[in-house]
């Protein structure tokens, strides 16, 4: 049986990116229900997995940190690749490359790096 807070996350999921392929929205609920989100709003728990799943398994962003760009260079880079995907996958946000950083707060974008 699903808490509440789980089934606030699965109609984030499908309220954020309802054309998101099975496999990336799992592991986006699956980062959203994370200890470290726990504090978060379900909505933005699901924003910060969905951007930090896209990086690092739908762009060249790992790549360009293995070539030696730091991580803002190497966002700033991937954020129309990210865009695309999000756009893709139906969302009505997109990330803005020249904002500040906002999942940091949450500790995600490492993840999925370590998988």
């Amino acid at each position: 049986m699903a808490t509440e807070r789980q089934k606030r996350i699965m109609r984030a999921v499908t309220a954020t990116i309802p054309r998101a392929p099975f496999i990336d929205a799992e592991a986006i609920r699956e980062a959203a229900r994370s200890r470290r989100m726990r504090s978060l709003s379900p909505e933005t728990a699901v924003w910060l997995a969905a951007v930090a799943r896209i990086r690092h398994e739908h762009t060249d962003y790992d790549a360009l940190m293995d070539d030696g760009y730091d991580r803002d260079a190497a966002r700033f880079f991937v954020a129309d690749d990210i865009n695309a995907v999000l756009d893709r996958w139906g969302a009505k946000r997109l990330v803005d490359p020249n904002a500040p950083d906002e999942d940091e707060s949450a500790g995600v974008a490492e993840q999925f790096a370590e998988e």
